[in-house]
């Protein structure tokens, strides 16, 4: 079977995976940065308690937990009514992973 092409590259060069795409816009809020120290330690937490700790009203909360989730930073689980988030450390690094690899190509 012949071996296909890694559909990232171009030429010789790596592009960035759309997950990677995502999790850079994930982090270029402040206030998603702000949100992100909530989880240190392995916090876990819901939108309301988000909410409160970081000084947001719960729907700017919940839009921002999603774009973090979309951006493979936070996970999300169902606990109930509830649904609780914490930080994805496992797609963090696969996104730093890809950002690494296609800085390592272009500069």
């Amino acid at each position: 079977m012949a071996e296909q092409a890694d559909p990232r590259l171009v030429g010789d060069l790596v592009e960035l995976r759309a997950a990677t795409h995502d999790f850079l816009k994930a982090l270029s809020s402040p206030t998603r940065q702000r949100i992100m120290l909530l989880f240190a330690r392995g916090a876990e937490l819901s939108v309301n308690e988000v909410a409160e700790q970081a000084g947001i009203g719960q729907s700017t909360a919940s839009q921002q937990l999603d774009l973090l989730r979309r951006g493979g930073i936070l996970t999300a689980r169902r606990e109930g009514k509830n649904t609780l988030y914490r930080a994805d450390r496992d797609g963090a690094a696969a996104a730093l992973a890809d950002l690494q690899a296609y800085l390592k190509t272009c500069c």
